[in-house]
């Protein structure tokens, strides 16, 4: 058999009442969970392998930001993040099959090969698209993690 998990009795300073001499004894209070905080976001977020023609996909992102087929975009790159913005007269367009295409300059600028796997990050409110490639994502993660049951460090 196991034995009950109880939390250790802790001496309380005083004395019972009617009872002289005697110490009482209080329960340590049980240790609370940290709770994570609810989403105030509006962004919603993707995950999309990259093709052999440098296009990715994600309906559920493209439907989010309402862009179709057509659509004029420009594409640009900022430290490392793609970002596409719409614009009227943007050089690059959604394809017929509903995927962003992203130009070849900038993909061998981030270091996007075919296969790798990038999150998709779309902004409806501003009609933003961030497309984060797996170096951008690791300079948001700690180098070293520990465990949340403490074991070792990654």
């Amino acid at each position: 058999m196991i034995p009950p998990v109880v939390p250790p009795l802790l001496p309380h300073g005083g004395t019972t009442a009617g009872s002289p001499g005697v110490v009482s004894l209080i329960r340590a209070p049980l240790p609370l969970p940290s709770l994570i905080s609810r989403r105030t976001s509006t962004v919603v977020y993707g995950l999309s392998a990259l093709d052999d023609r440098g296009r990715v996909a994600d309906r559920v992102v493209m439907r989010a930001l309402g862009w179709s087929a057509g659509l004029r975009l420009d594409i640009h790159e900022t430290a490392g993040v793609l970002t596409a913005l719409t614009a009227l007269d943007g050089p690059y367009q959604i394809t017929t099959q509903g995927h962003l295409r992203l130009p070849a300059p900038l993909r061998h600028r981030c270091g996007l090969e075919a296969g790798d796997r990038v999150l998709l990050a779309a902004e409806p409110d501003r009609s933003r698209l961030a497309i984060y490639p797996p170096a951008a994502l690791d300079t948001f993660l700690p180098q070293r993690s520990t465990d949340t049951a403490g074991g070792e460090s990654a």
